[in-house]
């Protein structure tokens, strides 16, 4: 048996910019996926807190340093730039097997304020 369990998690992310033409995905600063273990084409849950939004798809990695938080695709429609959302990625793994989340919490320009 195996459950799914947090690996990682960008806390207050802010959208930076939106493109409902691209085929999907969101978008993140490489340096920001670096800091919690995401991986390219990873899938993750997306929560919108100004909103309640929450949906699902996969990372992209934007330019590092850039602060890019960017909604994509069906996704552009659930947010706008300036909204806080919650970037979350999970792992299956057995229940003997121990799992430490991976935390940054973000200031209003996407640089990581503390990391756990």
């Amino acid at each position: 048996m195996y459950i799914s369990v947090l690996k990682s998690k960008l806390h207050q992310a802010r959208i930076t910019g939106k493109n409902v033409e691209y085929a999907g995905s969101l978008s993140v600063d490489e340096r920001l996926m670096k800091a919690v273990g995401l991986v390219a084409h990873e899938r993750i849950v997306v929560a919108n807190i100004r909103n309640g939004e929450r949906f699902e798809t996969y990372v992209i990695p934007a330019p590092a340093e850039s602060g890019t938080i960017g909604l994509n695709g069906a996704a552009a429609r659930l947010g706008e730039p300036g909204d806080e959302i919650i970037v979350m990625a999970f792992a299956l793994v057995t229940p003997d097997e121990t799992v430490t989340p991976r935390v940054a919490v973000l200031d209003e320009r996407n640089r990581i304020v503390s990391l756990k």
